[in-house]
């Protein structure tokens, strides 16, 4: 059972394709399932689209559960296309975001922590003249919002936990091993599934989100995983699926998992 959980179309403003796009080059990497998972409007914004490049419009929402529902109809028994999305993690608004989510027939939520104290987490110019105390502070307060968010009970699935090395490898070397451990604590207790996802590699830091040790320190929490490639364009669907597989056994993992009607579908790994 092969599954792909995390791509994106056209309507983000910052990918390339449509969703049946996306779904044909599921079927031609062999999967079985493929999630259509494009990222959630700024609900909390008072703009139809805040930001064109990043997100859709809060009324294009419609119109993609209802392709994605259509498609989901067009291919059934030749691929399972599972109806998903990326919303962000913001503490300040998320009532409303779960609210808003809670009213359509997602399959999964995706949650992710694209900003830390109003900075993208991609921004690498934000650690230009931090010291070390400073670049601490950062990191812990990073991981402080993906364990809240897992804590929300919002979202199936964490994306990419470890992203804010994606454009600043050198995050990696900032000392964090306790928050890291009490966010994956916090993940395995309240049942969330953390995602592979291998856009790391169109990133600065190469490699896939989470890094090995993570992944194994998660295995000790008991946390569940997931596979996204994050897709920004249908060439990259499944990217990399088959030696995340073999990497997760060489770790320990016996499954992982993805997600239909919200409910939580254990694959044996291979």
């Amino acid at each position: 059972m092969k599954f792909d959980l995390h791509t994106h179309h056209f309507r983000c403003g910052h990918a390339d394709g449509t969703i049946r796009d996306y779904v044909e080059a599921g079927i031609a990497a062999g999967l079985s399932v493929i999630g259509i998972s494009d990222h959630t409007p700024y609900f909390g914004h008072k703009a139809e689209q805040a930001f064109p490049h990043i997100a859709m419009a809060k009324s294009e929402i419609v119109n993609y559960i209802e392709e994605v529902l259509s498609l989901q109809k067009e291919y059934a028994g030749k691929i399972d296309v599972l109806l998903g999305i990326e919303s962000d993690y913001f503490p300040e608004h998320a009532e409303l975001y779960r609210a808003t989510l809670a009213a359509y027939p997602f399959d999964y939520v995706i949650g992710s922590v694209h900003s830390v104290h109003g900075v993208s987490i991609f921004n690498k110019s934000r650690w230009k003249k931090l010291g070390q105390q400073q670049k601490q502070a950062v990191k812990a307060e990073y991981y402080r919002l993906i364990a809240d968010s897992a804590r929300s009970g919002m979202f199936q699935i964490l994306g990419h936990i470890d992203a804010m090395k994606g454009n600043y490898p050198e995050f990696c070397d900032i000392p964090a091993a306790a928050e890291i451990d009490e966010t994956l604590r916090v993940i395995g207790e309240c049942g969330t599934a953390i995602e592979i996802n291998t856009s790391g590699g169109t990133k600065l830091c190469g490699g896939w989100y989470p890094s090995d040790d993570i992944l194994e320190r998660a295995l000790h929490y008991g946390v569940k995983v997931s596979f996204g490639s994050d897709a920004h364009k249908p060439s990259r669907v499944a990217d990399q699926r088959g030696a995340v597989e073999a990497r997760l056994k060489e770790i320990g993992f016996k499954e992982w998992v993805y997600y239909k009607r919200r409910e939580q579908i254990a694959v044996p790994i291979e």
